[in-house]
């Protein structure tokens, strides 16, 4: 681990060690991802992110060199993969590390292999796998990337949460993905498996009748309090583990190096091996499966970016439609020429009028892409509005991430209310949109009812400054000329942006740009009017390009757009370039180069799990949050490092440095580095990385989408696969960092399964929160394997906060539903005196379906105490506090109450496919209850509810962290323990 100044002082370890003993609640796999590594001080350890990205490295060259033709020696493995692949790895591990960070699967024992919960967890397993593959099959990639990341994680914990190595495997478990292979039972709860252990390392702790070679036995460690760990169970381990104190005391988990945190430390290597080999083995199979080209696709191995065409078909778009026949052509020479890639890419067509949109072609097959193209007509019309957001929606769900979506339009959007949809999947998926407007007000071809306003066409320019792409305005005549920005963008894998900034008020404006040595074919972008320009070289020369031809670069001058493209051999250093314009003018530069960058951002998830996790949506203005940055196309030949990165404000300024460092190379299959970003700007910002190369000159690369920073913030708590007939709903929270006030919260589908959509009105207080969710209803006949993309988006009604959260659904096949319900906790108060009698003990927990029936009945089977089945409808929110705060979570207003022996009772009207929150309250004399959940189906699951004495003051724990400052939170006289067991 390379963090700058760490290592030399030990000092320091032992501070950070100190307060990870008081600040983490706990730890129940292998390390999430790098920075994990950072928080435990286990600097050698294998974490989830590395065997999964070694693992997608080794396979993919493998495929590759199968391949007919193929050559590759060792030193050109990684940096013609592209950032395309990268990316999709970066998906497949951060799937692998939220299964540690969401709330509905990092406490859960079946994720992760704990709490001898194997059946269920290899049941799941096999479940992800099904779903990988058919996903993979229908072409859905983004889809199955996040199932396969899932599965890894849980798979690779099996090897670190049970007995495996410790029986002597060296061979992976191949029943847990394999029905027909070998199966070794499970020890049952009433099996002693380990004995006491009162060390940090613990050795030889398992039982020897646990590896009785004629009848072995697996067992899985327990972890913290849920559920309770029978008397004899194994324990997961470790300072972060509250079970390690129970009889018998120890641990048996291999999650890292170090004995603070794993007892059987000193077989971590041995667990990440096997673990990794079963990984392999898992990508080995889907190849095998869905065939090799597929597999690359899967993982856009050498994929150049997606073309992507939204074209308006109305009768005044003949020119426009020729323009892009023109280019797509030219691009498909361009990438044929060019044999560097395996595959030629992804081509996607949609065209649009009023009210007709669609239908989508896609297709990785360049004939047949022009095919489509040649078959657009431009007829009809008349009116001016046209359906364009709703045309650039189905680009943007249909094509891949990264993607380049060229709009041609002469109309204003008739479905404006899309915008703020429109926006959140193009920052979700990275896609820049650029838009070629063709505005002639002389050709009268389109009959307008009404005058136009002059501001029309402004969501498209919104759009392409948030995107990083560009608006030009231009002419038919010279609409031919101009669509060649589509080749200079995408005609190779290799572009890169060296500079993106925008003049919205100085009429003079000047900006510069760094060229490399690994740089070439570089074009300037100059969207506007501009009455002056003058380019300088590194070494002070100049040249006016609104003048006779010069020495430096060859200008072609277009209505909206200026088109410069510097002359080689392109000298190396800073170049300068001035100008004077009309009205708003944005400034591209762009070129070819394998060394670019992908990023994104995180905060520290201290609760069960550490390490860094991703922040979907936009981030939270003036909060820390860690930049995670990884540099890709890098050579080792090319010894480039980089020192920081500069947040650019839209106009080129600088608003904040970020220092930079390095994760490790030795971990990482591409350069990764980390930054802290101390507070978040309050002012939409990209991302300018600097570094120097071997030779000491300086290297710089830009990310031109615009980071957008808010105070309002959208959490997605759950959500499942969609099966035809049922509803599926997707909880989440809407969290506000700034004043009271009212908000607005809308939802929309790609497939029009939502009922109903909103917009919903609401107020939330200051630092408070406001828990609803949304159903969907899937149609009998949805075909499996169909992806369905749900975002939603809140706005503050006061101000220009927003934020949004991007959800990626997908159709299962309807099998029989064996899968029982599930309980889990969700706060935990106890008050309990030495004489019982004088206290009370109480805690709330979620019960759901695991699989699709729905929930049917809960029934309190055992206790004294009064079991509250809490309620509400599908168009009610729920209100709370942050940690910490001094009020209560609402309830609600509709409750229904049990006592032991009343019947079942049906909750079938109210779950509706979504969890339903139960409260149990007892008297502290009456310290165990139990409860049943069934589903439609018929499966149920017991739920045993324990009060446990822990020590001697009162408890109160909660779905949330813990309050910063108070790290012994949580250690209170009783702890509630759920213990659930299949009946």
């Amino acid at each position: 681990m390379v963090w700058r100044g760490w290592e030399a002082k030990p000092w320091i370890r032992l501070c950070v060690l100190g307060l990870l003993l008081v600040a983490l609640p706990g730890c129940q796999s292998f390390l999430p991802n790098f920075w994990s590594r950072v928080l435990t001080l286990s600097w050698d350890s294998y974490t989830h992110q590395y065997m999964t990205e070694q693992a997608i490295l080794n396979v993919t060259m493998e495929t590759l060199k199968g391949l007919p033709g193929q050559h590759h020696s060792g030193s050109q493995r990684h940096e013609g993969l592209g950032r395309g692949f990268w990316r999709a790895v970066g998906e497949v591990v951060r799937a692998n590390a939220e299964m540690d960070f969401l709330s509905a699967t990092r406490s859960d024992p079946i994720y992760h292999f704990d709490s001898e919960r194997v059946d269920a967890a290899t049941e799941m397993l096999r479940e992800f796998w099904n779903q990988s593959v058919l996903l993979a099959k229908a072409r859905e990639y983004q889809g199955a990337r996040h199932n396969l990341g899932q599965l890894f994680h849980s798979l690779q914990d099996f090897y670190s949460h049970s007995n495996w190595v410790e029986m002597g495997q060296k061979t992976i478990y191949q029943h847990l993905l394999d029905p027909k292979a070998t199966a070794i039972p499970t020890a049952s709860e009433d099996i002693h498996t380990c004995e006491e252990c009162h060390l940090p390392t613990c050795k030889n702790n398992i039982l020897k009748v646990m590896h009785n070679p004629k009848f072995p036995l697996l067992t899985t460690g327990y972890f913290s309090d849920y559920p309770m760990k029978p008397p004899g169970k194994c324990s997961h381990g470790g300072i972060l583990d509250s079970s390690r104190h129970q009889g018998a005391r120890g641990g048996i988990n291999k999650d890292s190096t170090s004995p603070f945190f794993s007892p059987h430390h000193y077989l971590h290597a041995e667990a990440a091996k096997l673990a990794t080999m079963a990984t392999l083995m898992v990508l080995r199979d889907l190849r095998d499966i869905v065939e090799p080209k597929s597999f690359l696709r899967l993982f856009s191995v050498r994929q150049p970016p997606a073309l992507v065409f939204v074209i308006d078909t109305t009768g005044s778009m003949f020119e426009e439609i020729s323009a892009a026949r023109l280019r797509a052509y030219s691009i498909i020479q361009a990438r044929a020429r060019d044999g560097g890639h395996a595959q030629p890419g992804t081509f996607l067509l949609v065209p649009f009028h009023d009210p007709g949109v669609g239908p989508v072609y896609e297709t990785d097959d360049p004939a047949q892409f022009l095919h489509y193209l040649d078959d657009l007509t431009a007829l009809g019309g008349g009116d001016e509005p046209e359906m364009c957001f709703t045309a650039i929606q189905l680009a943007l769900t249909n094509s891949p991430p990264l993607s380049e979506i060229f709009v041609f339009t002469d109309a204003s959007a008739k479905d404006r209310h899309l915008y703020n949809s429109v926006e959140a999947l193009t920052l979700e998926k990275q896609s820049k949109v650029t838009f070629l407007l063709t505005e002639d007000t002389k050709r009268g071809m389109r009959r307008r009812r009404e005058t136009l306003s002059p501001d029309r066409f402004s969501l498209y320019t919104s759009l392409a400054s948030v995107s990083g792409g560009l608006t030009i305005f231009t002419s038919n005549k010279d609409i031919e000329k101009v669509s060649a920005i589509v080749q200079d963008t995408i005609a190779t894998a290799s572009k890169v942006t060296l500079l993106h900034a925008e003049s919205h008020v100085d009429p003079d404006c000047s900006h510069a740009f760094q060229v490399d040595r690994s740089m070439s074919n570089v074009t300037l972008h100059l969207a506007g009017a501009i009455t002056d320009c003058t380019l300088i070289s590194p070494n002070g020369h100049t040249q006016p390009l609104l003048g006779p031809p010069g020495p430096l670069a060859e200008l072609q001058r277009l209505q909206g757009l200026y088109r410069v493209t510097l002359w080689p051999p392109i000298q190396q250093g800073q170049w300068h370039i001035t100008a004077k314009a009309r009205g708003n003018v944005t400034f591209s530069v762009i070129g070819d180069s394998s060394l670019d960058f992908l990023y994104y951002l995180a905060t520290e998830a201290n609760e069960t799990h550490p390490g860094l996790s991703r922040v979907e949506g936009s981030p939270i203005a003036g909060l820390p949050v860690f930049l995670v940055l990884a540099v890709t196309g890098l050579s080792p030949a090319q010894r480039t490092s980089f020192s920081h990165v500069t947040l650019m404000g839209a106009g080129g300024k600088g608003l904040q440095n970020v220092a930079l460092n390095s994760t490790s190379s030795l971990w990482t299959s591409e350069q990764e580095l980390v930054g802290r970003i101390e507070a978040v700007p309050h002012t939409p910002f990209c991302v300018h990385l600097f570094g120097r190369d071997g030779h000491g000159n300086t290297v710089e690369r830009v990310s031109s989408e615009m980071i957008q920073p808010t105070h309002v913030q959208i959490q997605v708590l759950s959500s499942s696969h969609l099966v035809p007939g049922h509803n599926t709903s997707v909880a989440f929270e809407v969290w506000n960092h700034g004043p009271a006030r009212s908000f607005s919260l809308s939802a929309m589908d790609d497939h029009g399964y939502l009922s109903p959509t909103g917009p919903y009105s609401f107020h939330i207080s200051e630092r408070s929160f406001f828990s609803r969710e949304v159903v969907l209803k899937t149609p009998r006949k949805a075909a499996a394997g169909e992806a369905i993309t749900l975002t939603l988006m809140v706005r503050a009604r006061d101000s220009a906060d927003s934020n949004y959260a991007v959800v990626h659904l997908t159709v299962i096949p309807q099998d029989n539903d064996t899968s029982p319900p599930s309980c889990s906790a969700m706060l935990v108060q106890a008050s309990c005196p030495e004489q019982c009698s004088l206290g009370n003990w109480s805690v709330s927990l979620a019960v759901k379906d695991r699989g699709h029936s729905g929930l049917a009945a809960v029934q309190l089977s055992q206790g004294k105490g009064t079991l509250q089945v809490l309620h509400h409808g599908g168009s009610k929110g729920r209100h709370g506090r942050p940690p910490g705060d001094s009020q209560e979570e609402g309830h609600g207003s509709e409750r229904d109450h049990m006592v032991a022996g009343d019947p079942r009772l049906s909750v079938t009207s109210w779950a509706g496919g979504r969890p339903v929150r139960l409260g149990y309250v007892s008297a502290c004399c009456a310290p165990t209850a139990e409860l049943v959940v069934w589903d439609r189906a018929g499966n149920s699951r017991r739920c045993h509810l324990a009060a446990r004495q822990q020590s001697a003051s009162p408890v109160e724990t909660n779905r949330a962290s813990r309050q910063p400052g108070h790290p012994c939170q949580g250690l209170g006289l009783f702890l509630i323990s759920l213990l659930v067991i299949n009946m």
